[in-house]
């Protein structure tokens, strides 16, 4: 029986453990936004805080998951990215899936997609751990943030108004309201935005939970 305790106990403690370690964060608007240091698809080391001076957007993604291949397959996420780069602001493609689950990839895979896409990310970065992803309390793909040059998390929800399941799949990108784009100028003048907080719709982000 006490050897039973003893396992059960230090199962229990492990599992508390493990379960902490998961844990998403929920970071504020209009604070300084958490910074976090990852590497990007050609083995760079890329830091939030490096990059202070220009605003920049967080898209969270996976190519298997069918909100973001319609967002691409569209053509959508790609003219949202060039408004972005057009207007000085730096783009961040966050892959968080873990090894084995979907969506995760080997840095040749994330170039081979953004250059078969057309897609224009400033970086794309690969959060195997999925320690960035919590750090922001990345719950879908996609799921977008915007900083400004400041520093200031502006902006965290969905990319537009389209919302999930058929509702998504059935409506036009061309009705629909884009958070992110249309709010790049009061982004990049460091001010707070209209709209900064909406519910994230997509598939889940596929971080280890196992």
């Amino acid at each position: 029986m006490k050897i039973f305790l003893t396992f059960f106990t230090t199962f229990f403690i492990a599992t508390a453990s493990y379960a902490a370690e998961i844990k998403l964060e929920n970071p504020s608007i209009d604070v300084a936004a958490p910074n976090f240091v990852a590497v990007n698809s050609y083995g760079r080391t890329i830091q939030l805080s490096d990059l202070m001076g220009s605003p920049v957007i967080l898209e969270w993604t996976n190519h298997e998951c069918p909100y973001v291949a319609r967002h691409y397959n569209e053509n959508n996420m790609q003219a949202v990215q060039k408004m972005a780069r057009d207007a000085g602001i730096i783009w961040l493609s966050i892959i968080s899936s873990t090894p084995g689950d979907q969506g995760h990839v080997s840095p040749d895979k994330a170039n081979a997609l953004t250059d078969a896409r057309g897609a224009s990310p400033s970086h794309v970065l690969l959060d195997e751990s999925g320690e960035v992803g919590m750090l922001y309390g990345a719950k879908t793909t996609p799921h977008m943030y915007m900083i400004d040059a400041s520093g200031m998390l502006r902006y965290k929800g969905a990319i537009d108004d389209m919302g999930r399941g058929m509702q998504f799949f059935n409506a036009s990108f061309e009705e629909a309201i884009s958070y992110v784009s249309s709010q790049m100028s009061e982004l990049a003048a460091n001010q707070p935005l209209a709209i900064n907080s909406t519910t994230a719709y997509g598939c889940s982000v596929k971080y280890n939970y196992d």
